[in-house]
């Protein structure tokens, strides 16, 4: 949903095909509209001083926050006739590598993208926008704002295999008002076939698959660089608490891994549990991954938080289906999820996403998973 009226916008534009459609998308009704270029830090990003060479969109692997990738945003920038500007959010990104250290070193299985569209995408940016006088910040996210209401509500995108509804939980109810998500009520071959129409060289570029910081998905390795002395060969566990083999570091694995662990027992084997205390891993059969129930805290609600039990839906990772579940609210920063069947794999430091239909209605940080 966009404006009706003629306004100020600062489009978080990554170099991806989704914020460079945003951004055309918004200058074509009329509003006045501002790029922007987050600078991050990562091992590929924008350097001071940094030219790029506007000539062609870059091909490879991707990130979000590359060299490449502020090549690309500054075109579509250039085409469009939009002011560009990179942001300097380095120091600020050092908090989510910290994050993302200190959650795997707690034996959790930390979630940045989500914290970084709370502390950056819809913290930090909304701040600068203010500076500006700019309206709205909008990003390329597949999910909706419906701001037809005094509280507005976060909706899922209409394109159920790319919703990012899951990931924008934590933004409070004061910033969806200024959040606009113009690519909402598109589906992915929607938002490229727009790019080609319009000539938006980025039109085929492939959808970025990593965390940006950690292009070569070792999440392991980048712990490691960062904390050397947290990683110390442990024991592997089976149900029974009997050493079948041993580990370099519990930071290696997450709840649910299947392939890497290094040990056969002749029969499928699954992470069940990390114990950074203790430093072991335990393995076990699938069975032993399931739970039905968790507890979250750290809640966000976009709703009144519920003051009895609530029959609703839940998301305990990205790339899971919701689930039909019930939620409490325990107190003012904890909740408590019974799922209806149970439910595989429930990782602590993931979050809990709660959703009544369409509507996503808070969350919370999974701190506990309760065994089937």
């Amino acid at each position: 949903m966009l404006p009706a009226k003629p306004s100020k916008i600062l489009v978080a534009m990554s170099g991806g095909v989704d914020s460079s459609v945003a951004a055309s998308m918004l200058k074509q009704a009329g509003h006045e509209v501002v790029g922007c270029f987050m600078r991050l830090g990562s091992e590929d990003s924008v350097e001071d001083g940094y030219t790029c060479d506007p000539t062609k969109v870059r091909e490879g692997k991707q990130g979000c926050c590359s060299v490449n990738d502020a090549d690309d945003a500054r075109l579509v920038a250039a085409m469009l006739d939009i002011p560009f500007y990179v942001l300097n959010f380095r120091s600020d990104f050092g908090r989510i590598i910290d994050y993302f250290v200190d959650e795997y070193n707690a034996g959790r299985t930390p979630n940045p993208c989500v914290r970084c569209n709370d502390w950056l995408k819809f913290g930090k940016l909304m701040q600068y926008a203010d500076t500006i006088d700019a309206d709205y910040v909008a990003t390329g996210h597949y999910a909706r704002v419906d701001n037809s209401a005094e509280v507005p509500k976060l909706l899922k995108g209409l394109d159920n295999a790319k919703d990012q509804s899951y990931v924008l939980f934590g933004s409070k109810l004061e910033r969806l008002k200024k959040m606009l998500l113009p690519i909402g009520e598109m589906v992915k071959p929607d938002v490229r076939a727009y790019a080609e129409q319009h000539k938006l060289p980025v039109f085929n570029k492939p959808d970025s698959q990593e965390i940006c910081f950690v292009p070569d998905n070792d999440y392991a390795r980048l712990v490691k660089e960062k904390s050397p002395d947290t990683f110390t060969a442990g024991k592997i566990l089976d149900r029974d608490g009997k050493q079948v083999g041993e580990h370099e570091g519990h930071q290696h694995f997450t709840i649910g891994q299947r392939r890497g662990i290094g040990v056969a027992l002749g029969y499928p084997i699954y992470v069940t549990n990390r114990d950074p205390n203790a430093n072991t891993i335990t393995v076990g059969t699938k069975d032993d991954l399931m739970s039905i129930g968790l507890t979250a805290n750290q809640t966000n609600w976009l709703i009144d938080p519920p003051t009895e039990p609530l029959k609703c839906e839940v998301k305990i990772r990205y790339n899971s289906p919701a689930v039909p579940a019930t939620v409490t609210a325990t107190g003012d920063d904890a909740l408590s999820v019974t799922f209806d069947e149970p439910v595989e794999a429930v990782t602590t430091g993931q979050a809990a996403v709660c959703y009544l239909g369409q509507q996503c209605i808070g969350g919370g940080w999974i701190n506990e998973a309760i065994p089937a």
